[in-house]
């Protein structure tokens, strides 16, 4: 267990993090890159498990990969467990704070509710979800969907990163029985309350000029992999009117994507990443494959808009002598945290703003099966999945202390 100083505890939110602010920098893009099962995110487990059991934590790691750090009440139950936490991996070249943070504010947090005497009645379990953002393999949230049933085991183990290996394939590299992946009934029924903090990722609460705010709802938003298949061929003795180039096609269709989210109020649409089959600098590509990410608050919208782009998509490529097609590759429907526990978390913490976000989290996904709530921590940037996000260290320890204030009371609730 760890020495508390004056104020009740060795270690900070910033200090936790500035522990582990060169695992996973990258190089080229600026940032981190720690996709899922990656050596910088097998680091980052190592770091937290080191972490939990110099709490007195009870560590372990299930079927799915999920971390589970428990701390038990007197009876040893884990029934109608309290749980917080959050996830490590990242995007490719994002913040220090999108997912480490509510892990360090939780472990805090646990320093915290020990300085204060806390003997809870129920357990407290602190979670690491892994693949949160969906970097490596497609699918946001791939732990909490695998525990909570969201998601088909058989395509989880099946899907594929960008050099080819599948998520069985790597997840059995790193130690895991892919037969051991999916649903888990008894884990989810352990789980009484969620409660994730995470790094807001927008300027809600720099605008209000508050520290902290509680969430009340994800907008409904998925992925989709648009692919556009012209010919390819030379670019020095292929003529401009003899191209059926889908590059072309795809610059068409990614200025309509934008064109038609603007079109719809509060719709987002993204074409984050792009790559061209086969890639050469003097080749006309045989296919463009385009990744889209679409949101709203409507879920209803957010479909009838990705259909829109589908058929415009398809006019655009048949334009240019090409085809294109739309695959599904994740769908997460609009999730509004649990009222009752969303009201009493105002009334814990009565300064807070209540905010929707546009960002999916595990809270999101955990809601369709269990109350779950978030508190996010204000970013005065306004910027995150970028280099540029950012956490004053006043407002993370304010994000701990209301973390500890209300997993205090619920842990204390008979």
């Amino acid at each position: 267990m760890t020495g508390l100083d004056r104020a009740g505890r060795t270690d900070t939110v910033m200090g936790l993090l500035g522990a582990i602010n060169s695992v996973g920098r990258d190089p080229r893009r600026g940032g981190y890159s720690r996709p899922v099962f990656d050596p910088s995110e097998r680091e980052l487990r190592e770091w937290f498990v080191a972490e939990a059991t110099k709490r007195g934590l009870d560590v372990t790691t299930d079927r799915n990969g999920i971390i589970w750090a428990w701390w038990a009440p007197a009876s040893g139950s884990l029934d109608d467990a309290v749980l917080t936490g959050s996830h490590l991996d990242s995007v490719p070249g994002g913040g220090e704070f999108d997912g480490p943070l509510g892990v360090a504010s939780a472990l805090v947090a646990v320093d915290m509710l020990r300085a204060r005497g806390v003997e809870p009645r129920r357990a407290l379990g602190v979670v690491v979800f892994p693949e949160e953002e969906g970097s490596r393999f497609g699918v946001a949230c791939l732990g909490s969907r695998l525990l909570s049933g969201a998601i088909d085991p058989a395509r989880a183990l099946s899907l594929k990163d960008r050099d080819g290996n599948t998520f069985a394939e790597v997840a059995a590299g790193s130690g895991f029985d892919p037969d051991g992946f999916g649903h888990d009934p008894a884990s989810v029924a352990r789980i009484g309350r969620f409660v994730e903090l995470h790094v807001e990722q927008g300027r809600g609460l720099v605008d209000l000029d508050r520290p902290v705010a509680i969430g009340s709802s994800i907008l409904g938003h998925g992925r989709w992999r648009l692919s556009v298949s012209g010919e390819g061929n030379h670019a020095g003795t292929t003529l401009m009117s003899d191209r059926r180039d889908p590059m072309v096609a795809a610059s068409q269709i990614i200025v309509d994507v934008r064109a038609q989210a603007r079109g719809q109020r509060d719709a987002r649409a993204t074409v984050g990443r792009i790559e061209a089959v086969p890639g050469g600098s003097n080749v006309i590509a045989s296919r463009v494959d385009l990744w889209l990410d679409v949101r709203h608050p409507d879920n209803a919208v957010t479909l009838g808009l990705v259909e829109s782009i589908r058929a415009r998509a398809m006019t655009l490529a048949a334009g240019e002598g090409c085809t294109a097609t739309l695959v599904e590759e994740s769908f997460s429907a609009t999730a509004d945290f649990d009222g009752a526990l969303r009201d009493w978390l105002g009334e814990v913490l009565p300064d807070a703003p209540v905010l929707a976000t546009g960002a999916g989290h595990d809270a999101g996904v955990l809601a369709a099966s269990v109350p779950t709530a978030m508190l996010f921590v204000r970013n005065p940037s306004g910027i995150s999945h970028s280099p540029e996000e950012y956490v004053e260290g006043w407002d993370a320890e304010a994000g701990a202390e209301d973390l500890a204030t209300i997993l205090e009371r619920l842990l204390m609730q008979t």
